[in-house]
């Protein structure tokens, strides 16, 4: 048995798999490497992490950040972009401003653009910046959500139009609707009543008092940062776009093993606080499942991280707190995925019958994250009471996800085993 164990140990490492080791972690780490390899939806590369008891317990990935000509394999150290948990990194840099009384969370938002923010169906009633933490600002992605550097944000936030354009049904407060677009006029906030750039603010706030790497703008990468940034992959046909499973895989961002990254276009006449979409504090954070999990064992730790207050502690239980439920009239639950919101983090209440259960048979109540976007899924959850979260990086999907679907949530099959192997290998030891 012993022998066959090694041998197990051996090709998993040969195939690029790290983090083996014997009893529960080697059965994970089996587990895992077969979702990885499913037929129904194969995945491009996977990197996650779980902690126990405030402790990381557990790291694996398998698959390859880079595929063709320049492959490299996905390591402990491989960013990938993370898509909406990034407005949950967002969010934390938004506390940090409000914990210096410069923002507001219940001030009229326009207090800070400079300019009127309303509904125009709803002209008397302010927008803060709570709402828009929760999305229930009223606001739709309807009108586009991202714009360059030569769009001002204010004239698509002050026309009658565009972004307002299905917003008529629900007052601002009164209803939640996941739009991207608050994030993008979050942004914008923050580079005002800041004075600096979107993406270095956030290194300011966040990244670099933890030592974490990555950021909101490749193009300012170092040359070993960018050698980790993970390729975003679709196995789509190339010409048609369409899903095929037995094709090749399709670079759909990130691809810096053919060309770097280039500055956003119009970047050297930017004006600040004229476009926070620019560098996406909606979806375009780049970071590792090993810098995430500094962020959640900071979180685990009433907001400190190697005795260094990131965070309050009343900021993160504030964060992390409900400000929306679901009652069945006021919000968009997107099958039953959307059941409570903190300020800018999903909740998990681990309800039967509701979307948002994590793990099968549930057990796991958590707070965090989910992200999807060129092939990316990704899960940031974590339960600060008893210390235990997880994450996952999907860096592409071979197949629809959409013909892959779960069996007890709103996420796809292949999320649902992901979460479950680590919830009762890595957090219950079983």
């Amino acid at each position: 048995m012993k022998r066959e164990m090694q041998a197990l140990m051996g090709m998993l490492l040969m195939s690029g798999v790290t983090a083996v080791s014997a009893g529960p972690a080697a059965t994970l780490d089996q587990e895992l490497a077969a979702v990885a390899a499913d037929p129904a939806m194969p995945l491009a590369s996977l990197s996650v992490l779980a902690v126990r008891n405030g402790k990381v317990q557990y790291q694996y990935q398998t698959g390859q950040r880079r595929i063709g000509a320049s492959a490299a394999p996905v390591n402990a150290d491989t960013m990938f972009r993370i898509a909406s948990i990034s407005k949950m990194m967002t969010t934390f840099g938004v506390m940090k401003l409000v914990e210096q009384h410069l923002l507001d969370l219940d001030a009229d938002a326009g207090s800070y653009l400079g300019y009127a923010l309303r509904n125009p169906h709803f002209p008397e009633q302010p927008i803060t910046l709570r709402m828009l933490l929760t999305h229930t600002s009223s606001l739709r992605d309807d009108g586009g959500y991202s714009w360059g550097a030569d769009v001002a944000i204010r004239d698509k936030l002050t026309g009658a139009g565009g972004v307002w354009a299905s917003a008529a049904n629900a007052a601002p407060g009164a209803y939640f609707t996941y739009t991207n677009l608050n994030w993008g006029v979050i942004g914008t906030i923050m580079e005002k009543v800041s004075g600096e750039r979107f993406d270095r603010l956030m290194k300011r706030l966040l990244l670099e008092p933890m030592g974490i790497r990555g950021g909101y703008n490749p193009s300012e990468f170092s040359a070993a940062e960018l050698a980790d940034v993970a390729t975003l992959y679709r196995k789509r046909t190339v010409d048609t776009e369409v899903w095929d499973s037995a094709g090749p895989w399709i670079a759909q961002v990130d691809d810096y093993g053919t060309r770097p990254p280039a500055a956003p276009a119009g970047i050297a006449h930017y004006i600040i606080g004229g476009n926070g979409t620019l560098f996406s504090p909606t979806g375009g954070m780049r970071i590792s499942a090993n810098d995430l999990g500094k962020i959640m064992l900071m979180l685990i730790n009433k907001g400190q991280y190697q005795g260094r207050q990131i965070l309050k502690p009343e900021t993160v239980t504030l964060m992390f707190s409900q400000q929306w439920q679901d009652n069945g009239s006021n919000g968009d639950t997107y099958r039953g995925l959307y059941h409570s919101w903190g300020l800018g983090s999903q909740r998990f209440e681990d309800l039967p019958a509701f979307g948002n259960r994590l793990v099968e048979g549930g057990g796991f109540s958590a707070a965090g994250h989910l992200g999807d976007a060129y092939g990316l899924i990704s899960t940031f959850v974590v339960d600060l009471k008893r210390g235990n979260g997880m994450v996952s990086l999907i860096g592409g999907t071979g197949a629809d996800p959409e013909r892959n679907p779960g069996r007890y949530s709103a996420m796809t099959r292949s999320e649902e085993r992901i979460l479950t192997a680590l919830y009762r290998h890595a957090i219950l030891g079983q």
